[in-house]
């Protein structure tokens, strides 16, 4: 009787414990996160655009919650600071997309981190766009894995060299294709643990670089050399999304696993775009609403969704959705979208807020808007206008002077939205120096300097390097905050002709100094890139890396300066960047 006794408590034990393992299974979802690069809302034929081919996502778009008004932010780094962070991006520290405007705040918590925290593996694929230097870098922010590029936009598509967890390799082929290969070897190598894949692909982002059968097939439709590359780019993501779902259902997680597809603003120039006002880098509805997917097979309920979401509210969703371990120490913003997404009744009346700023260091509280119910009020530089997003989604007509009250009222609420999210902000943003990463970069398009040294490309965007050094009274500079003091390794990456050798230069921050002497030349040779249409941004170019000497870096914030004793007859040549490596006495 008593062995009886035990087996069945051994049996209901086993049970519950049986029982227990298979709920908290179903908890630990896996999570794809898919973010484009500069496709706007029209860039899917699911959305009224016969001109381009999108299948897969198109069918994805109809297995899913989709949202009919998603909001992001009108330029890339922003969206990417609230996505990770369901903090409005003032708050963390993200303000614009360059010249270090771009970096999240260290201090913030990220949706890597909370997956983390929750036991999941984690990785990053693709543009992070939050910071390029420890301890803003993704590995430094919740990821376990990153392969791709820290900066704004890549000069190259095609056989570049990007970064893999902190070591620069050459990645073979088109680069898409290539970060969606990185995905799906972090998906197999975690198939039997819980896994968030963040996938950010930098197309169609320029340069309007594309392999031929995507391209060709657009230009055979007779259009325009740009238009095609576009088209040709968000085609070329269509076949990797489903190159990716395919492989979700080879390895057995097609039933548990969500997808999250989304992109990081409007179109980046004119074309198709739903009939909605602005583009890129515009507060005005073109510039922010976004396609927005939830794909999960039996918890999700399919259909267009008509609560308005935003980015926001992904952090918050996730956490409701997976019922994820989160303690709020910074005041999150969005809102949970989870009840949606079940099918279930959600009543929502809320502001969503939008700003943009340029690389102006005086932040400006415009242009800005706030969407509330159906109306939208924008508030430009040139005046405030109200719409009635209901009736004319087109903003065809300035309702301001006829509803003054709602103008008003909406106008307060967005300059009190205004004073709290800016509060603390600091525009100077000097380069951290740690040791915990195995090299800094310096890079040229981060300094400042004087006379007539530019820009090689003119904008100092990502991998634009400095040119036209003729005078010993110009000089380089950059800002930096000093984390961890020590001795670091000092490289230069240059190119010069050899009427450029025998320049005498100074590196020196604080009582530390290197002097150094350019004895070798080093043409460098741009690299070919395969443009579709003229780029804006500067091309990819070889660079020699040669060392210069050690520093003794002091904790706290001073300024690195290059100088130059003896400039030689053809100039100093092109520089590229400083390098620091950790000493082993670090």
């Amino acid at each position: 009787m008593i062995n009886l006794l035990l087996r069945s408590s051994t049996l209901s034990l086993l049970i519950f414990f049986f029982a227990c393992g298979t709920k908290t299974q179903e908890k630990r979802l896996n999570v794809i996160l898919i973010l484009t690069d500069d496709q706007g809302f029209g860039d899917l034929r699911i959305h009224g655009n016969d001109s381009i081919n999108t299948p897969t996502l198109d069918q994805l778009g109809t297995e899913s919650a989709r949202f009919d008004r998603f909001y992001v932010s009108p330029l890339c780094a922003p969206t990417r600071a609230s996505i990770l962070t369901g903090r409005y991006h003032l708050r963390t520290g993200t303000v614009s997309v360059s010249n270090g405007l771009e970096t999240m705040a260290a201090a913030e918590y990220t949706l890597a981190e909370l997956f983390k925290d929750n036991d999941y593996q984690t990785g990053i694929f693709g543009k992070w766009h939050n910071g390029q230097h420890y301890p803003n870098h993704p590995l430094a922010q919740g990821f376990d894995e990153f392969t791709g590029f820290l900066a704004g936009h890549w000069s190259n598509y095609f056989d570049t060299h990007v970064e893999k967890n902190g070591k620069i390799y050459k990645a073979e082929g088109f680069l898409p294709d290539v970060l969606t290969d990185e995905a799906m070897a972090f998906m197999e190598k975690n198939k039997a643990q819980p896994f968030f894949t963040y996938l950010a692909y930098n197309t169609p982002h320029s340069p309007h670089q594309v392999p031929a059968e995507y391209f060709d097939v657009y230009k055979k439709m007779g259009l325009s050399d740009e238009l095609a590359a576009i088209h040709g780019m968000v085609s070329n993501i269509d076949a990797n999304i489903g190159r990716l779902l395919a492989k979700v259902k080879e390895l057995g997680l097609e039933e548990n696993t969500l997808i999250i597809f989304l992109t990081d603003n409007g179109p980046n120039g004119q074309r198709f775009n739903g009939n909605m006002k602005g583009i890129k880098g515009s507060v005005n509805e073109g510039g922010v609403r976004v396609p927005s997917f939830w794909k999960l097979p039996g918890k999700i309920i399919p259909g267009l969704k008509e609560i308005p979401g935003a980015h926001i509210d992904i952090l918050p969703t996730l956490v409701d959705l997976l019922e994820l371990n989160f303690e709020e120490n910074l005041p999150i913003d969005g809102i949970s979208l989870a009840p949606t997404l079940r099918g279930e009744q959600q009543q929502v009346s809320r502001p969503i807020f939008s700003h943009v700023a340029f690389l102006d260091k005086a932040l400006n509280s415009r242009p800005g808007a706030i969407r509330k119910d159906s109306l939208l009020l924008t508030l430009l530089p040139t005046g405030i206008e109200l719409y009635d997003l209901k009736n004319d989604p087109g903003q065809q007509k300035d309702l301001s002077s006829v509803l003054p009250d709602q103008t008003l009222s909406l106008t307060n609420e967005y300059q009190a939205w205004w004073q709290e999210v800016t509060k603390g902000i600091e525009m100077n943003r000097p380069i951290p120096i740690s040791n915990q990463s195995p090299q800094i970069l310096l890079a040229g398009y981060e300094a400042t300097f004087s006379g007539e040294i530019r820009f090689f490309e003119g904008h100092g965007w990502a991998q634009d390097w400095l040119t036209n050094w003729k005078n010993t009274a110009d000089s380089i500079s950059w800002e930096l905050n000093v984390l961890d003091p020590g001795r670091y390794e000092v490289f230069l990456e240059y190119t010069a002709n050899n009427d450029q050798v025998g320049s005498d230069l100074l590196l020196r921050i604080g009582n530390s100094e290197i002097p150094f002497t350019i004895t070798q030349a080093f043409e460098g040779q741009l690299i070919p890139s395969p443009d579709r249409v003229p780029r804006k941004e500067a091309p990819e170019k070889t660079w020699k890396t040669i060392p210069i000497g050690i520093l003794d870096l002091k904790k706290g914030e001073d300024k690195l300066v290059l100088t130059s004793k003896k400039i030689a007859s053809g100039g100093i040549g092109d520089i590229f960047s400083i390098r620091l490596i950790p000493t082993k006495q670090n």
